[in-house]
């Protein structure tokens, strides 16, 4: 067994132990940091569970598997969160969960890689194609808060209304891309797909009943864990000296997408920097242009007002990512410098959310 499995079973018993701890009222910060390392190991087999799914159905059906669950740990705990009233935290991890993917996750992995060997490479096209994508996203965002700012007395249903409609056209947006990776412009993803096929499904093929009973398992036990860590969190932040934007944009992102993170970062170190940035870049654009609107037209069903009207801060630090992100990566090549300085913007406006003062 590996070390990595060997950590990921560690990391189950605080399953029991994060329940245990919310019925026994052990305290909301253990609560909070035990259904955090919880949902760690579901999240990842979770993301194992649907790629080995995805090797029976055929590359069409798993590609569509692979984008609806790509972010499903990161939905539930927003979910969670949006059922629970935390409109702010829910529009903070949105954000979190794009800076980090682009900054973090993408920046570790052309840092470590670039280690390693030097210069690597990966699809140009590719690369301004999710661009563009993520150019949408910004814009999307960016409207309805210049709106809010701009029109003053603007009432909460407007808001609301004008983010549905967005969330309609961003949906549909998503879904073109899916067309364009899957179908029409499969060929520009082969190489990620060739690199995975000759070195994760040599063997025969997986039990498809088994593994989405693991799936269903670990959906239902993330479902549990989030709902414990949503309880926990406002106390435990306060106890922790954080304020409820940190923690949305920083840790609630890094847990949900712990197990992508270690994902991208290890293909890079192989040399395989065409999976690295399709799984940063792809997180990023399916929190943007799927996961964000799906929340938008839940807050509605549910009676929540959650809009695509977010924290001006928030949006800054959206478009700074957007920015750096798009710029290193439109050539097509990568270096350890170059990972380095998306390292240093993820660290600088890791701070920056740190110091922001409570409203």
């Amino acid at each position: 067994m590996s070390g990595k499995n060997i950590l990921l079973f560690t990391l189950l018993l605080f399953i029991p132990i994060s329940i245990t701890a919310h019925f026994l009222e052990w305290g909301d910060l253990i609560v909070f940091i035990t259904a955090g390392l919880a949902i760690l190991p579901l999240a990842a087999w979770m993301g194992t569970a649907t790629e080995e799914i995805a090797v029976v159905v055929g590359p069409t059906l798993g590609g569509l598997l692979n984008a609806t669950f790509g972010n499903a740990t990161e939905l539930i705990i927003a979910l969670v969160a949006l059922n629970a009233g935390l409109i702010d935290v829910v529009k903070a991890s949105i954000t979190g969960s794009i800076i980090g993917n682009l900054l973090l996750v993408m920046g570790l992995s052309m840092f470590l890689g670039g280690l390693r060997h030097k210069e690597q490479t990966f699809q140009p096209i590719v690369a301004r194609v999710n661009a563009s994508s993520m150019n949408l996203a910004v814009i999307a965002i960016l409207l309805p808060t210049a709106m809010n700012f701009s029109a003053k007395g603007i009432s909460q249903p407007i808001l609301q209304n004008l983010s549905l409609a967005v969330a309609v056209v961003l949906i549909l947006v998503y879904g073109m891309t899916l067309l364009f990776s899957m179908k029409t412009h499969a060929y520009l993803y082969d190489v990620g797909v060739a690199e995975i096929d000759g070195e994760e499904i040599s063997h025969e093929k997986p039990n498809v009943l088994l593994w989405s009973g693991v799936l269903l398992v670990c959906t239902l036990l993330v479902a549990i864990e989030s709902e414990l860590l949503v309880d926990a969190l406002e106390v435990a932040t306060s106890q922790l000296g954080l304020t409820a934007l940190f923690t949305g944009v920083i840790l609630v992102p890094i847990v949900g997408n712990a197990a992508e993170h270690a994902t991208a970062v290890t293909v890079a170190i192989k040399d395989k920097m065409d999976l690295s940035v399709s799984v940063a870049v792809g997180s990023s654009m399916q929190i943007a242009l799927f996961v964000a609107p799906v929340l938008v037209i839940a807050g509605w069903i549910i009676g929540q007002p959650m809009d695509l009207d977010f924290n001006p801060f928030e949006l800054v630090a959206v478009v700074v990512a957007v920015l750096i992100a798009n710029s290193i990566s439109s050539d097509g090549k990568s270096n350890w410098l170059e990972g380095s300085l998306l390292l240093a913007t993820y660290t600088v406006l890791g701070f920056a959310f740190y110091f922001f003062p409570l409203q």
